[in-house]
């Protein structure tokens, strides 16, 4: 249960992973969503496990390669927040009552990309979460791991599934504007943070 608690509480924080998958959820493309809810879920259940296993000193260990992780993810975060700011400044380019037109292999890809090139990601679950797990004792270790990974997975699922609700909201374009404007708001400032390393 702490395990799961610990989870859910870095996963639910607001960040650029949370942010698509939010958006691709509102959009409501069944086919679109449950391949990026799986990525998101599935990557974090590796990276937890990883970090029990002992990666998170691998990873500590190797500043240049967390380092050029971090300048990636900035430039994809910045971009990702441009193409955001853009929609709101230019609202033809949206879809009334879907959102934006992007396709399921774009939407995995740039869940891909939001998750494995930020070094947040590794720093909350392979170096945090693993280092965490790893204070329990024997098997309560992989217990602990257990509910973390069971959190990740309520978390994607019931965002990316639950989003659905807020569809009548977005059903104006002034509102997809709002929320891209949002979106924006958090990938920019977290790219700029990110390449500035804060």
């Amino acid at each position: 249960m702490l395990g799961l608690g610990t989870g859910l509480a870095l996963i639910v924080a607001i960040g650029a992973q949370n942010a698509h998958v939010l958006r691709i959820g509102i959009e409501g493309r069944t086919g679109t969503v449950l391949p990026v809810v799986l990525v998101c879920a599935l990557s974090d259940a590796v990276l937890i496990t990883a970090g029990v296993l002992g990666v998170g000193v691998v990873v500590e260990a190797a500043p240049l390669a967390v380092a050029a992780v971090r300048l990636l993810g900035a430039g994809f975060l910045v971009v990702y927040g441009l193409s955001a700011a853009r929609r709101v400044l230019r609202p033809g380019s949206l879809v009334v009552g879907g959102g934006s037109s992007v396709g399921r292999g774009a939407a995995v890809t740039t869940a891909l990309v939001l998750t494995w090139l930020n070094p947040h990601v590794y720093l909350d679950t392979v170096v945090f979460l693993g280092s965490l797990a790893n204070q329990q004792d024997g098997d309560a270790r992989w217990w602990w791991t257990a509910g973390a990974v069971t959190g990740s997975l309520v978390w994607f699922f019931g965002l990316g599934f639950g989003a659905r609700l807020l569809r009548p909201v977005f059903a104006r374009p002034g509102a997809w504007r709002i929320l891209d404007a949002l979106i924006a708001a958090v990938m920019l400032t977290l790219g700029v943070r990110m390449a500035l390393g804060a």
